[in-house]
């Protein structure tokens, strides 16, 4: 099974948000996001995707994930391509 980490983006405001998530459906979990029954967190927002990555197993998306939402500098700089 192939599972994927991501980075979602979302603009409003003057504003940008970022989310990190892993999923085994990449295409089913961001229309998820965007339908508002994703994450609390991602709820009323309109996501585009910045960043994936695939990995062989869920334990290495995992730690992934963990290790991306720590990561504020690439966050950063992912997020600085949907300003433009």
């Amino acid at each position: 099974m192939n599972c994927f980490v991501y980075l979602l983006g979302s603009a409003s405001k003057g504003r940008v948000v970022t989310y990190v998530g892993w999923t085994n459906d990449l295409d089913k979990r961001i229309a998820r996001h965007n339908a508002g029954t994703g994450a609390r967190s991602t709820r009323g927002r309109s996501w585009v995707l910045l960043h994936v990555e695939e990995f062989a197993t869920k334990a290495e998306a995992m730690s992934r994930e963990w290790h991306l939402k720590r990561d504020r500098a690439f966050r950063k700089q992912a997020a600085d391509k949907l300003r433009r």
